[in-house]
């Protein structure tokens, strides 16, 4: 039977004292998502044995299954690092609210990253059966240069109006499959960055925190937060298997290889 366990974002009211229904999160208060009714690969339960990431944060954890069959290289890259213990005390970096959340790098100004293979970049990986809804796991990459992949990656974290009907009628006009749109129109998304940033897993727990992370971090017109949000450890774990004890944070100044500007993610937002 078909499991629809992804939840998506409803408009945070706070600002105008209309808070509705939802969940507080570190005195943080978010609103509870909606599930997406769809067959597509990034809404259904993980299975027993998948690949995970637990992300541990002030405000929660989430949680992510990886996709090492559409995205070798970004999950090996991924888990490597991860292992290392290289993302553990790492800030978010660069947070836009309806758009991403953003960290990976261990000098902290968006311009750092490293990789498994001694530092040196690997190439943006696209499928077909991966798409930019909220939630989605991904990299950012160098700039235009799409073989310029490090370690930074982002969580797309939009509202589930972010796709008007017209928005997703024009999907539709540009040949976009009609379960992909439907899923969009549900439940929101970035679109415009399919097929040209790497998809290499999907929040499937914890979006409140994510959700919570775009809120309380305050970020200023370039993306910075005001407030310092840290990525206190990534662990890798199997889906259904005790949760692993968390590594200390690495030394990064031994860790941070290659340089990589995360431009990549934001251009289509300008």
């Amino acid at each position: 039977m078909k499991k629809t366990i992804f939840a998506l974002l409803c408009a945070c009211l706070v600002g105008f004292g209309l808070v509705g229904c939802g969940q507080t999160t570190n005195g943080v208060h978010t609103q509870k998502r909606p599930d997406v009714d769809s067959d597509l690969l990034q809404f259904q339960q993980p299975a027993e044995g998948n690949p995970i990431a637990i992300f541990t944060t002030e405000y929660g954890q989430f949680r992510a299954v990886l996709y090492p069959d559409e995205a070798p290289m970004a999950v090996e890259n991924f888990i490597a690092l991860a292992n290392e213990g290289y993302y553990n005390g790492l800030p978010f970096h660069r947070v836009i609210g309806d758009f991403i959340i953003q960290s990976g790098d261990a000098t902290g100004s968006g311009n750092g990253g490293t990789t498994c293979w001694d530092g040196m970049p690997f190439p943006v990986e696209i499928s077909s059966k991966l798409h930019h809804f909220s939630g989605a796991l991904c990299m950012a990459h160098m700039g235009s240069d799409t073989s310029a992949n490090f370690s930074q990656f982002y969580v797309v974290q939009t509202a589930p109006d972010s796709i008007s009907d017209e928005d997703a009628q024009s999907l539709l006009d540009k040949g976009m499959d009609q379960a992909v749109a439907d899923a969009y129109k549900a439940g929101g998304g970035a679109p415009y960055l399919d097929y040209y940033n790497t998809i290499f897993g999907q929040v499937y727990e914890g979006m409140e925190v994510v959700d919570a992370i775009a809120i309380a971090s305050d970020p200023d017109q370039d993306g910075k937060p005001r407030t310092e949000i840290t990525l206190t450890s990534v662990q890798i774990s199997s889906y259904g298997s005790p949760d692993p004890s968390p590594l200390p944070a690495a030394d990064s100044a031994a860790s941070d290889g290659a340089a990589g500007d995360s431009s990549a993610a934001s251009a289509p937002a300008s």
